[in-house]
């Protein structure tokens, strides 16, 4: 067989006016003959979103600018003498007073301002496998472009021309081409340019579903920093929407790239997924064997211009803020003293030198591991002798001696999985803050340990660190990292479904920073008190406004860099099996 014989189809029937039958499928189509005098839309802007399977074909034919001119200036001199000389009562004084008109500002058009004159023609081939099918998508996309000033023709008896001229043989049938010519000057192209639709495909991208209007995949490359300007996601939806399943997906299909992963679990929604790909699974509370050490200097949390220990008592006191409450400068000033004093016991100072293990000649033998650092029952104790620091003795009881004792402890869990999961479900409601901030300070240290690998933290239920039960100085740090993960190759996710409490700090200024701080957005079906709330703090139109709110499970607005589209997230059934 040859390559044609090949690519032939088996059959044609073309007996019946109204379409083509080729191999099963039926063809039927369109003429576009006519439209507004004046069009400042896209041509064909209403059909291209719509999910009906079709070619589109246009032909442009570009006219010879001096006959053009010549002809226009014959037809407006004869024109404009009838005009003068003929009864201003006859039917047609109007149509030809329009044509006058439209003949002359072509002509200027050309003249002035060098535009050309092209001859426009449109045809579409419908496709469907059902003849009823076919029949309503040709009488939807008939409405649809009526409803935007095009007068359209069925092409019946002409069927097998249409079919010929949307193939890709630059083919223009002449029996189509009186029927369907149309003038059009060159700054009117612009409204035939069919490429509007919001889609993303991006070549290294992850799959997150299809385009709700056009089935078009969506594929997802969130650490292009040439086209992302970061990699940072916010996720937000009720319970029951989808939101949980979207994020579970990432992890999956971003685990099988061999993405570095961390997940604050303060909900046990995780443990499962983990599971099943692998993970370390770290469960946090009163009933665990798995500590973590607040006070831990680790050789991986250096910040840019600071030491080893001035680091960590900035992050010191963040923390202590969540346990003490807000303090005034006498009170952090004392703080900071005691927290450099219980170092100093360890022979831990500012000097980065003092945070090595060294042999009996002096060379360096590896950073101090976490039985050589203070835990918190060591600055209890500095607390207690000195009348000054009473009350912080009083609120640390509980985290040395009470039901947060746990919390006084070495470090015992292993991080050397790509996929880590916190579980921090025991703590309950009032501690959870604690726990959220201790794996997200941890997680943090992971992250920036190598530039050039791709991460990412996903930080659930994320208004209890910037929210109202927060503080200012936990709502800096999580700012902080989502202002600048970027430059360590990492991505902060933010999710959440109480949108109003994400914003309820300091004005909401928090919460807007990270709306503001992430590139890819996913809003799936919200109620109307947050959809409010959303409103004030971002750019989406009242028409997506009304989409959000009326979003099926599993769907979503996703704000993709510049582009907004409504998207179906898919899976596959293994997927599915493996997420639920």
């Amino acid at each position: 067989m040859s390559i044609k014989d090949k690519l032939a189809p088996s059959y044609i029937n073309n007996k019946n006016p109204k379409f083509l039958e080729i191999d099963g499928s039926f063809y039927s189509g369109l003429l576009i003959i006519d439209y507004y005098r004046e069009y400042t839309d896209i041509l064909l802007k209403n059909i291209i979103n719509t999910n009906v399977n079709m070619n589109i074909t246009m032909f442009y034919e570009k006219q010879d600018t001096y006959k053009t001119i010549k002809d226009l200036t014959y037809f407006i001199g004869n024109v404009g003498v009838d005009l003068k000389s003929g009864n201003p009562n006859r039917q047609d004084i109007d149509i030809a007073a329009y044509s006058y008109n439209d003949a002359k500002y072509i002509r200027k058009e050309m003249q002035v301002n060098n535009e050309e004159l092209y001859y426009l023609y449109t045809y579409i081939t419908i496709i469907s496998e059902d003849e009823k099918e076919m029949e309503r998508n040709i009488n939807k996309i008939e409405g649809l472009l009526q409803a935007s000033g095009m007068l359209t023709r069925k092409g019946n008896f002409r069927e097998e021309q249409i079919y010929k001229s949307c193939l890709p043989f630059m083919n223009n049938n002449k029996d189509l081409k009186s029927i369907s010519r149309r003038n059009i000057l060159t700054s009117g192209l612009i409204a035939t340019y069919p490429f509007i639709s919001s889609n993303i495909c991006d070549i290294n991208g992850v799959f997150i579903g299809t385009n709700i209007y056009d089935d078009s995949i969506i594929l997802v490359d969130r650490f292009d920093k040439e086209k992302y300007k970061n990699a940072n996601m916010c996720i937000f939806g009720t319970s029951g929407a989808g939101k949980s399943f979207y994020t579970k997906l990432l992890i999956l299909r971003y685990r099988l790239l061999d993405l570095e992963q961390y997940i604050i679990d303060p909900e046990r929604e995780y443990d499962k997924i983990c599971d099943k790909l692998d993970g370390v699974c770290i469960k946090f509370g009163p009933s665990s064997e798995s500590y973590i050490n607040i006070m831990d200097i680790r050789e991986d949390s250096i910040e840019e211009e600071k030491g080893f220990l001035t680091s960590k008592i900035s992050k010191l006191r963040i923390f202590f803020s969540l346990v003490f409450g807000d303090l005034d400068e006498d009170k952090i000033a004392l703080l900071e003293e005691k927290l450099i004093e219980v170092y100093k016991e360890k022979g831990i100072t500012f000097n980065d030198n003092s945070l090595y293990n060294y042999d009996e000649n002096g060379f360096k033998k590896g950073f101090k591991n976490t039985y050589q650092m203070p835990i918190l029952e060591d600055l209890y104790n500095i607390f207690s002798k000195d009348k000054k620091t009473l009350f912080f003795k009083r609120k640390l009881y509980p985290f040395v001696f009470g039901s947060l004792k746990f919390l006084n402890n070495y470090t015992n869990v292993e991080l050397d999985n790509k996929l880590i999961v916190a579980d921090i479900y025991e703590l309950g409601e009032e501690n959870l803050k604690y726990g959220m901030y201790i794996f997200t300070d941890l997680f943090w240290d992971k992250i920036k340990k190598d530039r050039n690998k791709n991460k990412a933290i996903y930080l659930d239920e994320i208004w209890r660190l910037i929210g109202i039960t927060s503080n200012k100085f936990v709502a800096s740090f999580i700012y902080k990292i989502f202002k600048t993960i970027r430059k360590y190759g990492g991505s902060a996710v933010a999710i959440t479904q109480d949108v109003s409490d994400l914003f309820s700090l300091e004005n909401g200024i928090y919460g807007k920073s990270i709306l503001n701080n992430s590139s890819i957005k996913s809003f799936f079906s919200l109620e109307e008190e947050n959809i409010l709330v959303l409103e004030k703090y971002s750019n989406i139109s009242d028409k997506e406004k009304v989409e959000i709110k009326s979003l099926k499970r599993g769907e979503a607005l996703l704000f993709i860099g510049d582009n907004h589209i409504l998207a179906k997230i898919e899976s596959s059934e293994e997927e599915k099996n493996i997420i639920t």
